[in-house]
């Protein structure tokens, strides 16, 4: 009797009626913490660029892009072709690590996009593609290689988990893990931003590096991110990444860049670091080398070898190994991480012209096809209620704006760790004409929002000074 009643429901669960009952079933089945599915309630069908289509008809420009993996969009054809490519071979799809000629394949388009200075001698370990598989795959590296413990992180870090996924075992109350400031203009750790904000950032690594008065020894790492996207989209300066570079050759530390977020073209640059000049000792690899599947890896200079076994059960998917191929060969052949700074640069300039216009926008900036759009308001009640959000916050503008924008057929992201920027990340092949799209409907949700605000809006210029 249940399983008739289980058939029926399921028949009755129509395409036509997805789009309501399949958030239904997701708020019972799912925990809560499913965030993407509650702030952005679309039910997907179809997909191709970037566009979605939702199961109630109504089409979506993605400037989502799976959390930044889908750099060539959604279902691309090089990277369909080199998925069914591997299906019609009759190859194996999983094989651990085993070498096959997916997995070459793999290997050598990924050297070809390194930069010289680590090409020449580096090495590929892959690792699990969960988040911070990659990343406590360098931790154990790097200690392996040094002999010693710590991997010191920055505070903010990406997913909030890069230092202790790192770290390893030396994240424990024992050994208590280095958190270093981060350099930005518009929220200073130092209160001046600029040329002296990082100076003093890296004066401030270079004093716990050479601090031997606690009896710590050098790390055996430092792991930084060139534009920490989870953090409100702030880019690093070059010059402070030089000087961070100079600082751990000097001392001999592995400089270890995630470029989880930024990699395969996102910032302008095929690899974030090359904005700076920058050669690190380790590269942490994920999102965007899967082509959109999951895959995760490790590049490292050669003499950091230590010859430790790989973890983790799907380290050789080799459909994402195919995918991957297809997507960093197509991103370099067709020069597209040259658009993406040429598209980022105006589309910058368009958006700063949002915080000249709206009070409530408070900063713009990013790098490539990685911006951030960061709301500001006053903080006009003292006490929170119970569930800790106060009316007017900035995090309400930035879920409102997002709001707005998905009524106006556009996906985008908050992102921050108070939830108030709203991020883009569309696609590296997106066109002028989609483009112009996307901030048409992006400006006209934030001019929807600031006009809502009424007469509790301030004065044209104080929200921006906030």
């Amino acid at each position: 009797m249940a399983q008739k009643s289980a058939q029926k429901e399921a028949q009755e669960s129509a395409p036509k009626t997805a789009q309501e009952s399949a958030p239904k079933r997701q708020t019972a089945r799912e925990p809560s913490a499913r965030t993407y599915a509650r702030a952005l309630p679309v039910v997907p069908v179809r997909a191709r660029g970037l566009t979605i289509e939702g199961a109630d008809g109504r089409r979506y420009l993605d400037c989502v892009s799976g959390a930044g993996t889908l750099v060539l969009g959604h279902n691309h054809p090089v990277v369909l072709k080199a998925i069914r490519e591997v299906l019609d071979s009759g190859a194996p799809l999983q094989v651990m690590d085993l070498t096959t000629p997916v997995e070459d394949a793999f290997v050598t388009e990924l050297l070809r996009t390194l930069p010289p200075g680590l090409a020449h001698h580096a090495r590929v370990r892959f690792c699990g593609p969960a988040g911070t598989d990659p990343l406590a795959t360098a931790g154990r590296l790097v200690r392996a290689a040094t002999g010693r413990a710590r991997v010191i992180a920055f505070t903010d870090a990406h997913h909030r988990t890069t230092a202790e996924a790192c770290a390893g075992h030396s994240a424990t109350r024992d050994e208590p893990l280095a958190r270093l400031p981060y350099p930005q203009d518009r929220h200073c750790p130092f209160g001046v931003g600029g040329e002296r904000g990082a100076e003093l950032a890296a004066h401030w690594a270079e004093s716990v590096l050479d601090d031997r008065r606690s009896g710590e020894e050098l790390p055996a790492g430092v792991i930084l991110e060139p534009v920490r996207s989870e953090s409100g989209v702030l880019p690093v300066p070059d010059a402070w990444t030089r000087r961070m570079r100079r600082i751990t050759a000097e001392r001999s530390v592995p400089l270890i860049a995630d470029e989880t977020e930024t990699g395969v073209g996102r910032t302008g640059a095929f690899w974030a670091v090359e904005h700076s000049g920058v050669v690190p000792d380790v590269l942490v690899l994920s999102k965007a080398i899967g082509g959109s599947l999951p895959l995760a890896a490790v590049v490292h200079r050669d003499d950091l070898h230590t010859g430790e076994p790989g973890t983790g059960t799907f380290r050789g998917n080799q459909l994402a190994l195919a995918a991957g191929a297809a997507t960093l060969a197509h991103v370099r052949e067709h020069r597209l991480a040259e658009h993406a700074a040429a598209l980022g640069s105006r589309i910058l300039a368009r958006l700063r012209g949002l915080a000249e216009e709206f009070e409530c926008v408070g900063d713009v900036r990013g790098r490539g096809l990685m911006i951030g759009v960061e709301l500001t308001a006053p903080d006009r009640t003292r006490d929170a209620p119970a569930n800790g959000v106060r009316p007017g916050t900035a995090a309400e503008l930035a879920a409102a704006v997002q709001r707005e924008c998905l009524r106006r057929g556009l996906i985008v992201d908050v992102t921050g760790p108070s939830a108030n920027v709203v991020r883009l990340l569309p696609p590296l092949i997106v066109t002028e004409e989609q483009t112009t799209a996307v901030l048409d409907r992006l400006a006209d949700a934030v001019e929807t929002v600031d006009r809502s605000r009424g007469d509790h809006a301030p004065p044209r210029g104080v929200c921006a000074a906030l």
